[in-house]
């Protein structure tokens, strides 16, 4: 006897917009051409996501999938404010850089913003990729505020030149659409 089991969603307000559906069709087109013109493109992309680890044990929900027959309607208590790790990484075909983890002068885990996120493209992200013997690898990233402010997105393009997979970058990142990457399901 075989159970039919569903992917039971936990609930946190993420809409899909009308315009939505053609921006991920035109990135799947794109992406589809790519392929087409170069067989292992997707062994070129170098994927990039940070992650928080709470570290009292909760799990981000975003990114929790539970598979059952039925909705096991879990309720977890957690603190107001817990105490949590940003941690950023990118990987490719050929490897990981990172991991980074976000902290202050002072050696206390902060969450990204704008500011930290260039830092860390300029003072650890550009030193490693410089370290691996890389051309022609095109850098994604998803459409966080802290990805996408002008100043990161000039950052990346100094880089990678149109080879940027973002939000408001030469290759738009289709929106909403935070499960895409290896790293949801390897951090």
């Amino acid at each position: 006897m075989s159970t039919i089991c569903q992917v039971i969603y936990s609930q946190f307000g993420l809409a899909i917009h009308q315009n939505d559906h053609q921006a991920r069709r035109r990135f799947v087109e794109w992406a589809q051409n790519e392929i087409a013109v170069v067989p292992d493109f997707h062994k070129r992309i170098l994927f990039s996501d940070e992650a928080h680890f709470w570290l009292n044990g909760h799990v981000n929900k975003q990114n929790c999938r539970i598979w059952s027959e039925a909705n096991p309607q879990v309720y977890v208590e957690t603190p107001l404010h817990p105490e949590k790790l940003t941690v950023w990484c990118a990987l490719w075909a050929g490897g990981i850089i990172g991991p980074h983890f976000f902290k202050n002068d002072e050696g206390h885990n902060v969450t990204v913003n704008g500011d930290r996120y260039r830092a860390m493209i300029t003072n650890f992200f550009i030193p490693e990729w410089n370290n691996h013997d890389v051309q022609e690898l095109w850098f994604q990233q998803d459409g966080a505020t802290c990805h996408t402010a002008r100043a990161t997105i000039d950052l990346l393009k100094d880089t990678f030149g149109d080879r940027l997979i973002s939000r408001f970058g030469p290759v738009n990142w289709p929106p909403r659409s935070c499960d895409l990457t290896p790293l949801n399901y390897l951090l």
